[in-house]
């Protein structure tokens, strides 16, 4: 055997060392690279860019609590394209041992009703929405934020524009008929907002982060408002339900309720700041 020769083996050795060595980095930077991106709550999430929107109602329409209509700047921020769902939930409340809300469409639990698995999760409270979001790494948007996903740029009454309401575009002003009375999330694409953010009318009114105060417009920062900077019972409820009439699922109609309010006609969507967005490990 030649000098040549004698050197194969050790050069094979180092070969394959390296190859092995370059498989097990790549293994461990995909793994890295999904650990960091991981969602427990898998639904998609629309991105409403940064700029100015028109909240509120001129005065003398609308009520008075959307008064005065003014120029609201926000940054970046993303949220749920759809309401929380009855099997996204119900996930969270297996996973975290929290408290199961009542069933609205019969005696046992939620998983014991077939066929509502797409509806909008209802009878929540609003400490029951703050905490959901925080397990999925999000949290209750402001109402400055839901009412820019909702109508936009262009100061439009509806999602989808200054039409009057009709049943291809929101699900309202009904009577309960149990499991047939609510939408399946996502299912009237005529009614979506301009930034694609499906039922921003009717269907279930939605939980958001501030506290209510009627006359909070006239004073309220111009951007990133957070809501009042107070204490109290009351929380602010948007997008009108099931049960309202047309003039409740306007882009501006105010509602508000309890922290322990429950209902068949409440739920939530989350939102995520820009930063809060789980980022790829480098």
């Amino acid at each position: 055997m030649t000098p040549r020769l004698r050197h194969y083996p050790t050069l094979l050795s180092r070969t394959t060392m390296a190859l092995v060595a370059a498989i097990a980095f790549i293994q461990w930077f995909a793994m890295d690279v999904l650990s960091a991106s991981k969602e427990v709550d898998l639904v998609p999430m629309v991105t409403i860019p940064a700029g100015e929107f028109l909240m509120g109602s001129p005065e003398g329409t609308g009520r008075a609590d959307e008064w005065p209509q003014r120029a609201v700047y926000l940054d970046a921020f993303l949220i749920d394209q759809v309401e929380v769902t009855n099997e996204r939930y119900m996930a969270f409340v297996k996973s975290t041992g929290h408290r199961p809300p009542p069933n609205p469409y019969g005696t046992g639990s939620l998983t014991s009703t077939n066929g509502i698995e797409q509806l909008p999760i209802v009878q929540t409270t609003w400490y029951d929405a703050k905490a959901y979001c925080a397990w999925a790494k999000k949290r209750l948007p402001t109402e400055a934020e839901w009412e820019k996903a909702a109508r936009g740029t262009d100061g439009r009454l509806y999602p989808w524009g200054n039409e009057p309401s009709t049943e291809k575009r929101a699900n309202f002003d009904r009577e309960w008929d149990e499991e047939h009375t609510l939408h399946v999330a996502g299912s009237l694409p005529d009614g979506d907002s301009p930034y694609g953010v499906h039922d921003m009318a009717g269907n279930v009114r939605e939980w958001v982060s501030d506290w209510y105060e009627p006359e909070y417009y006239k004073d309220a920062p111009y951007r990133n408002p957070p809501g009042p900077d107070k204490n109290g019972v009351v929380r602010s409820i948007r997008g009108g339900s099931w049960r309202s009439p047309a003039s409740d699922i306007t882009t501006t109609a105010r509602g508000r309720g309890g922290f322990a309010l429950q209902t068949h006609g409440t739920g939530f969507r989350c939102a995520r700041s820009l930063e809060q967005a789980p980022q790829p490990a480098h």
